[in-house]
């Protein structure tokens, strides 16, 4: 009764159950004035206290403690409730790692290193592990950023902590010499690229090993490009890299738009989806014949139905 008072549906109190059974041992009267807590202290509405039960974390938050103090500090800390919600789907402990022991040493270590309240609010989003982790675990991640040689006033520092924060330092050793090994490159070189952008060590081995294959053998990019262009990586094989490659080869074997076949990969590669749309496929939808059934299917990963060349 008191949980469907917040709005909750009969399936969502059955959800809101198997995501915690325990849930059904609780005292009614610990449970209401909790949720009682969120409503008047935190200033959550009842839609809004829904929500945050059924998202995973809620209802082992709303069962194990008052979480409306931990609510008080993320909720104006990351700015909206919205977002805190979004960032619970990965990693419901943000709720219940302790404040005063956890989540304010790490913020305050992160502050130390220059990063402003902004950035750590951003790194939230990327790397929740970061705030629940244990203080003396997350100084070996600052650690490990300033020994791959990232200056901690780069903008791209927060996000080398952050990729510690995500993988072991055993797969970030992995991973730098898997690509070490692939692009015939040594330590130093690679780890100019990954100061660019620290966000390649969280890839897999998998994931860039077929980038590399794309790349180096089917576009004929050199490897030293590829350490120029490290964000090149971070694209989807299928949507992006193939599919562009393909549109562009094909407009490219007739002439249009005065391209050759040697046009540079990164000046089309690099567009936003819509520009790309409307320079490469609307315009020369009626020249050729099936270019957006092509494009459409290259980028689900298909075989593309025939091109009218």
């Amino acid at each position: 009764a008191v949980l469907s008072g917040v709005g909750l549906s009969r399936a969502d109190l059955a959800a809101e159950v198997a995501a915690e059974p325990q849930l059904l041992c609780a005292r009614a009267d610990n449970i209401a004035r909790r949720i009682a807590s969120l409503r008047d202290r935190v200033g959550l509405s009842d839609p809004q206290i829904g929500s945050f039960l059924l998202v995973a974390g809620g209802a082992k938050g709303i069962h194990a403690c008052d979480v409306a103090p931990r609510l008080e500090f993320w909720i104006p800390f990351l700015g909206s409730f919205e977002t805190l919600l979004r960032i619970l789907k990965g990693n419901n402990v943000l709720v219940l790692s302790d404040l005063e022991k956890v989540i304010k040493p790490n913020i305050a270590l992160l502050q130390e290193c220059g990063l402003t309240v902004c950035d750590i609010a951003k790194m939230a989003r990327f790397a929740p592990r970061m705030f629940t982790s244990n203080p003396k675990q997350v100084e070996g991640f600052v650690r490990r950023a300033d020994e791959l040689g990232v200056p901690r006033t780069s903008g791209q520092f927060k996000y080398m902590v952050g990729i510690f924060a995500n993988i072991s330092e055993g797969s970030a050793t992995a991973r730098m010499e898997y690509l070490s090994r692939r692009l015939g490159c040594s330590m130093d070189k690679l780890r100019s690229a990954v100061q660019k952008l620290p966000q390649i060590l969280g890839l897999s081995e998998t994931n860039l090993g077929s980038k590399i294959e794309f790349l180096v053998g089917k576009v004929r990019l050199e490897p030293e490009y590829l350490l120029k262009t490290p964000k090149l990586f971070t694209y989807s094989l299928e949507k992006r890299l193939v599919a562009r490659h393909y549109i562009v080869q094909v407009l490219a074997a007739k002439g249009l738009k005065g391209l050759k076949k040697d046009v540079p990969f990164c000046s089309y590669v690099q567009l936003g989806e819509s520009c790309f749309v409307k320079n490469f496929i609307d315009q020369h939808e009626n020249v050729v014949p099936g270019l957006s059934d092509a494009y459409a299917a290259l980028r689900a990963g298909k075989v593309p139905p025939e091109v009218q060349h």
